[in-house]
């Protein structure tokens, strides 16, 4: 999903019945490609990891920020030694309209943890991997989870509905080169109000924030800087049409392109299913550091 499903149009399935459609389809010899998140958790998408593979067939995940040129090119800056050795990875990021005390009355649903949908799986979900894509996989976290609404209104309506997900995703974290990694994604009720990523290294920093207002981390058009001096992304990097106001659809169209040219060289496409898997392991790991208090290896 781009920022998070809403009442579901026609052809537009939620989290919950992901697994039912994707085995549907694999049985039938079909590719696919999957909304993010891939299942409702780590054990069903590990599942319809393995069998996509033993299908035999093209697995994609909608996480759409591995794609991003912003993303990619950050990355290429780190790699290169731009900020010598990465230390530490900061990230703060809006995740509305989830975790606030209001919620949509299309979005009702989504305040049962059984429903896959949350501030945890898909905001800080898609954040996490554009993070991942800069700096790094997380392999041990310590986390918190707040859930100060025990229900939550749903606007327009005069009710409410019981509530289980998280308002806050707060975690802290070492990064598989040995970088600190500290997240803190907030809920809200209406447009996101921003992103801040501080990658601090030996030898300097790169800054990115947002471009304008109601924009989210896994969309594009950052406005990046290096030691304060705000720095472009090469057109080399946007492989696709760019429009500023079109939201995500510059990096959705650039998966479709990934995926083309996966079959074309006959390698596996990125990001997979087994890197879906991958990354559900980590909120897992998440899930478990907040419920015992006690830091969890990424599996």
């Amino acid at each position: 999903m781009d920022a998070v499903d809403t009442q579901a149009p026609v052809g537009q399935v939620r989290p919950g019945g992901h697994a039912k459609v994707i085995r549907a389809a694999l049985a039938a010899g079909k590719h696919v490609l999957s909304e993010w998140p891939l299942g409702v958790d780590v054990a069903e998408a590990e599942d319809l990891a393995r069998a996509a593979a033993a299908a035999g067939v093209v697995h994609v995940v909608n996480l759409q920020g591995h794609q991003s040129p912003d993303a990619r090119y950050v990355a290429d800056l780190i790699a290169a030694g731009t900020i010598g050795r990465l230390e530490s990875a900061v990230l703060v990021a809006a995740g509305d309209p989830l975790g606030g005390p209001r919620i949509a009355p299309e979005l009702a649903w989504s305040t049962d943890p059984a429903a896959g949908t949350s501030l945890l799986t898909v905001m800080a979900g898609h954040f996490l991997a554009t993070l991942d894509r800069m700096a790094g996989r997380l392999v041990e976290v310590s986390a918190s989870l707040p859930r100060p609404h025990d229900h939550v209104e749903v606007t327009g309506t005069g009710g409410t509905v019981p509530n289980g997900v998280p308002a806050q995703v707060l975690l802290h974290g070492v990064l598989e080169n040995g970088a600190t990694a500290s997240v803190a994604v907030h809920g809200g009720s209406g447009s996101p109000d921003g992103f801040f990523v501080k990658l601090v290294g030996s030898e300097g920093t790169v800054t990115v924030t947002q471009p304008r207002p109601g924009t989210y981390l896994h969309w594009t058009d950052w406005v990046i800087r290096v030691d304060g001096e705000r720095v472009r992304v090469p057109d080399d990097y946007r492989t696709v049409p760019f429009d500023p106001a079109a939201g995500p659809v510059a990096n959705v169209a650039a998966v479709y392109q990934e995926i083309a040219r996966s079959m074309a060289e006959g390698r596996r496409p990125h990001p997979d299913f087994h890197t879906a898997a991958a990354h559900h392991r980590v909120l897992a790991a998440i899930e478990r550091a907040a419920e015992t208090g006690v830091a969890a290896k990424v599996r």
